[in-house]
């Protein structure tokens, strides 16, 4: 799979509930791998950005499945952790705001708010039960992606909030965007 595969807004399957997986199958396995193509084909596409992440719905597959990066401040480092029906056992920390971006939400950003911890459950690729305390940007991350399962997106926390979205220029600084004229009534964005 290439970056091509990749699902954007207003496509209807992103604002859809995920299955759960209830057997890994080579099928499924071959799902995760596809996200790694995808994501890393995306990340080759793009100056100024990473691929931290991928939700299945994303290829257009509604599993719950999840990749994240190992090392999201490296681009080159190409591998992922597979989280199978993660789900969030508990959201701890303060609430703090910060920058987010989606690979299915084409050149825009959000301010959104987020817990700054965060307990996941899931399954790894051979089945068994894992779990991981997440913190800062890693415990974003997770919230991200397990609401991509749950058919929500990133710019449904921020649908109200006319200073929370911005746009990413050419030389790789985000600059914020008019609400009344880029976001509020933008067909693309709201069903």
């Amino acid at each position: 799979m290439t970056k091509d595969d990749v699902i954007t807004l207003p496509h209807p399957n992103l604002r859809l509930k995920s299955k759960k997986v209830g057997v890994i199958t080579p099928e499924i396995l071959q799902i995760i791998q596809d996200m790694k193509d995808a994501t890393i084909s995306w990340d080759e596409s793009r100056e100024h950005e990473v691929g931290v992440a991928l939700a299945a719905v994303q290829i257009d597959r509604l599993y719950k499945i999840v990749i994240i990066r190992n090392n999201y401040d490296n681009k080159n480092d190409f591998t992922f952790t597979a989280f199978i029906n993660p789900t969030i056992t508990k959201l701890e920390g303060t609430i703090e705001e910060d920058y987010e971006g989606c690979l299915s939400v084409k050149d825009l950003y959000g301010k959104v708010p987020r817990h700054t911890k965060a307990r996941i459950k899931a399954l790894d690729e051979h089945g068994r039960e894992f779990r991981v305390t997440a913190e800062g940007f890693l415990a974003r991350i997770f919230q991200h992606e397990i609401d991509h399962t749950e058919g929500k997106l990133f710019i449904d926390h921020i649908k109200d909030k006319e200073d929370a979205f911005y746009r990413l220029s050419d030389d790789g600084n985000l600059t914020q965007l008019d609400y009344a004229t880029d976001i509020k009534s933008n067909k693309v964005l709201w069903k």
